[in-house]
């Protein structure tokens, strides 16, 4: 981009950003006008770029993450850096495959002929991000953006505003604005993007705000991701291993403090073995944290004060059977199971986000299924049992994003699986070649020859009805 206009000065008032966005928009409407974003080389090029930009700055996005949560290293690497890198191989190295036209197979309606499947970029992309995994949700739409050939407008969460300062600061010292840029700001910033005409728009966030992103991107009639959330269940029956159950939903659950979209927001038991279940959870978190978490190393806080009270008052001492503890100078709460709860609980009202699991019990899978089908299609499911029927069971009977039998949030760990929301946990999926083909159109083209031109299709039709009809029978 050797001919690369002079990026624009951030600006400071809302008047002056809502300009701002709009000589934005404009140059990056000419920059993919003129075809800059469309050769293979350049997209490799500027995906290595942001590989490079990650692992240089890999320490100070690690500190920037644990200034906002106190990340634990291990998790920022796990779970934000090691995670944009594993999705950047795997882009380089099967781009050119993902970007080559494809040839489907043709009918002898249309004979002679071929059709093909082109993959073509959208053009702008608006990508909106979440603040509970900063880097990792903004980043990785991202390289599925660039490598399908779009431009982009980033919007960061000024929620974990150290990470969105260092994130900000890196695309724009490292990439022109008229390919890649960057808007800070709050709700205010993101209704003045909201307002312009994109040619996509990935949300990541919630429910609430996305019915919101819907509405707005119907005005032009815009196509969209979004990534939302919801109460997702570990459903565990009699006939699993209880000790590795409650481990790794432990894991799962208080990973980040339980501010991971995909946690078990919830443990759906068989109440033979509630009791047993709950022992080793304490367990488990005892082995995870020490006796007092909030001295241990790998424990994250609660991202602002306002969630903090939000969980608090979830808190009801009568249900608490784990934890409980809390401190509002930290925006710290421990590792907490209730148990003796209802789905009038104020816990089971919303999504929690945060390190609380509830309890609840069933007499048998269809009580528990019933209750899942009850609520709102989870974004994630957790069934722990070896019952290849009742695995089934679950699959066929429940609809939901996606999930793990005998395990938590994993299936994120593999960007060959497609990763998305059904009804209010989300639109649209991505991760891998499904991060390609989400910011890409496909255009069908049939290439039709010109050496034989059967006059049947054409009028007048006469009796060629009846031959028709034979011809579909044939076909």
């Amino acid at each position: 981009m050797s001919n690369a206009l002079p990026n624009l000065s951030v600006p400071s008032t809302l008047e002056d950003q809502e300009k701002y966005i709009k000589q934005l928009l404009h140059k990056q409407r000419a920059f993919f006008a003129a075809g800059n974003t469309l050769p293979l080389s350049f997209r490799k090029a500027q995906l290595q770029k942001l590989q490079t930009i990650l692992k240089t700055h890999e320490q100070e996005l690690v500190d920037a993450l644990y200034a906002d949560f106190r990340k634990p290293a291990l998790e920022a690497f796990a779970t934000e850096v090691g995670f944009i890198e594993l999705e950047l191989r795997l882009a380089l190295k099967n781009l050119a495959d993902w970007a080559k036209p494809r040839r489907v197979p043709e009918t002898l309606i249309n004979f002679p002929a071929r059709s093909y499947v082109y993959p073509q970029p959208y053009g702008i992309a608006l990508i909106i991000s979440p603040w509970n995994y900063p880097l990792n949700l903004l980043f990785t739409p991202l390289i599925g953006a660039m490598a399908a050939g779009n431009c982009a407008i980033l919007k960061p969460s000024e929620v974990a505003a150290n990470t969105a300062t260092a994130v900000s600061r890196l695309i724009r010292e490292n990439f022109d604005e008229q390919y890649i840029g960057v808007v800070e700001g709050g709700p205010e910033t993101s209704q003045l993007l909201l307002t312009q005409r994109f040619d996509y728009i990935f949300f990541t966030g919630s429910t609430q705000i996305g019915k919101e992103i819907m509405k707005a991107a119907a005005e032009y009639l815009t196509p969209i991701t979004l990534e939302l959330g919801g109460k997702s269940p570990a459903v565990v029956t009699t006939d699993t291993d209880l000790e590795l159950a409650a481990r790794r939903i432990c894991w799962g659950k208080f990973l980040n403090a339980g501010q991971t979209c995909v946690a078990p927001d919830y443990v759906l038991v068989h109440e033979e073995v509630k009791e047993d279940l709950i022992q080793q959870l304490d367990k488990c978190i005892q082995e995870f944290y020490g006796p007092e978490p909030a001295s241990s190393p790998d424990f994250a806080r609660i991202i602002n004060k306002k969630h903090f009270e939000r969980l608090s008052n979830m808190l009801t001492p009568d249900h608490i059977r784990i934890g409980g503890l809390t401190n509002a100078t930290e925006n710290y709460i421990a590792p907490t199971v209730l148990d003796g709860i209802t789905w009038e609980h104020p816990a089971m009202k919303e999504e929690i986000f945060g390190p609380i699991l509830p309890v609840l019990t069933f007499e048998n899978l269809d009580e528990a299924i019933a209750s899942i089908n009850h609520h709102e299609k989870p974004l994630a499911l957790y069934f722990f049992s070896s019952n290849k029927y009742d695995q089934q069971r679950i699959l066929n009977e429940v609809s939901f994003g996606g999930g793990c039998f005998n395990d938590t949030i994993s299936h994120l760990a593999n960007p060959n699986l497609p990763f998305g929301g059904v009804g209010n946990s989300g639109l649209g999926s991505y991760h891998g070649i499904a991060s390609f083909d989400v910011f890409s159109h496909q255009k069908s083209i049939l290439h039709r020859g010109t050496w034989l031109d059967l006059p049947f299709r054409y009028p007048p039709y006469g009796n060629k009805l009846n031959l028709l009809r034979k011809f579909f029978k044939w076909l």
